[in-house]
């Protein structure tokens, strides 16, 4: 985990004193649109933990995972705005310290911050801070352990925070860095011959994204 934390900071940093070179310095126009869209390169990297029952017992993992995103933005004003994250992924559980196999679930978490700006007129460095609500939506399990019938994940819906920066590139572009902690609970059931086995898992992934914006 650490060396992924280290290769993100590291990436970040460089694309960004890269953009920030080439940055335009005229000042942004007075009739821009409230409008911003984003692709972001996102990791997302489940902070699990879990209480399940007897007779499994133990702990999950939940795999890290690299996906695209994408989110949309509206500026009430200069400092204060929303944003709409949209994104998928697929992940794998397993049991531990078992190893036995629960399979793979796609995830839908879109999740709705509200942000500040703080330094929305800066033609070099405009960071922000967010915080909000997250629905999770699991679905499409699959695979897993022959003696495992099947794998329920039960919705979530949570908090999430959010911190990142825009470094402008011109009056409509932007390269943007994000990072979200996201908090997800799930009820578990695992459908086995004899009676189910139940957990409460939390994901509570911390996501890390890299991208470009453009305000309309």
């Amino acid at each position: 985990m650490t060396n992924k934390w280290a290769a993100v900071a590291t990436v970040g940093c460089a694309l960004a004193v890269s953009v920030s070179t080439f940055a335009g310095i005229g000042e942004a126009k007075a009739d821009q649109s409230p409008w911003m869209i984003r692709g972001r390169a996102i990791i997302i990297m489940p902070q699990e933990s879990a209480t399940v029952g007897a007779p499994l017992g133990g702990d999950v993992k939940i795999n890290n995972q690299v996906m695209p995103e994408a989110d949309i933005t509206y500026f009430f004003d200069k400092h204060w705005a929303a944003e709409l994250i949209l994104a998928v992924s697929k992940h794998h559980i397993r049991a531990t310290p078992s190893g036995i196999d629960l399979g793979k679930t796609w995830v839908l978490p879109p999740t709705v911050t509200v942000q500040y700006h703080l330094n929305p007129d800066s033609q070099s460095f405009r960071p922000y801070i967010g915080a909000g609500v997250n629905y999770t939506k699991f679905f499409d399990q699959s695979g897993g352990d022959p003696a495992i019938t099947k794998v329920r994940l039960k919705d979530s819906v949570g908090f999430a925070l959010q911190a990142g920066f825009d470094v402008p590139i011109n009056d409509h572009w932007t390269f943007n860095v994000d990072v979200k902690k996201v908090w997800m609970n799930t009820k578990a059931t695992v459908e086995v011959p004899g009676p189910d086995i139940h957990a409460s898992v939390d994901v509570n992934p911390v996501i890390v994204g890299v991208g470009f914006g453009y305000r309309f």
